[in-house]
């Protein structure tokens, strides 16, 4: 995948790695057509004094195709991203807006050992294999969305509470689908570079 990544001045030799997947609207071939992943999502507020020792990575979906559909070729990516910049495996961490909200649910399912937290905003995943995800979690979803139910998050938050201790989620009241702006904020980026993958 073609990718923008934000690398702060002062990093260690061992980083940590957010990786964000943004929606349907930002697709492309990268090129000119790159910056569209800078429009939504952390890429919004990040700075070298919020963004201690983590690379900011976000992908670029090819424009005929979605995340979900690239699973696979996302944890491929992900590993050669870990390799390129020496990153420290425990802090590996998901975040995702409606389409890639539904990436960040699905990838995380697929591969439950690899992530230290996911924040996925206005997705949805698999409610009935949700016992998986063991990782921290903070959803967010508008209740007013038109784009995608919210009963998509709530349905798998509702799962969640049954098996997942480190559960955080946000319901926002009479907001549509852009919820990711209230999401993608500051305390919601501490409360993930705050978080290690557990070793068993």
């Amino acid at each position: 995948f073609p990718y923008i990544a934000y690398i702060p001045e002062n990093i260690s030799d061992h980083p940590a790695l957010l990786i964000q997947l943004h929606g349907a609207g930002e697709r492309g071939n990268g090129g000119e057509e790159l910056d569209r992943v800078l429009i939504h999502g952390f890429s919004k507020i990040v700075n070298d004094l919020n963004f201690r020792d983590c690379i900011l990575i976000m992908p670029q979906c090819p424009a005929d195709s979605f995340w979900v559909a690239k699973i696979e070729s996302l944890r491929t990516y992900i590993d050669e991203m870990i390799r390129e910049f020496s990153a420290d495996a425990d802090r590996i961490y998901l975040c995702g807006l409606s389409m890639g909200g539904f990436g960040t649910w699905y990838l995380a399912m697929a591969y439950p050992n690899l992530f230290a937290a996911i924040a996925p905003c206005c997705g949805g995943g698999m409610a009935w294999n949700a016992a998986v995800l063991k990782m921290p979690v903070w959803a967010f979803h508008g209740l007013e969305d038109p784009v995608v139910s919210p009963w998509h998050t709530i349905e798998m938050v509702g799962k969640l509470k049954e098996t997942n201790p480190n559960l955080k989620y946000d319901l926002y009241e009479g907001v549509g689908h852009n919820s990711w702006d209230r999401a993608f904020s500051e305390e919601t980026l501490g409360w993930m570079l705050s978080q290690k993958r557990a070793t068993e």
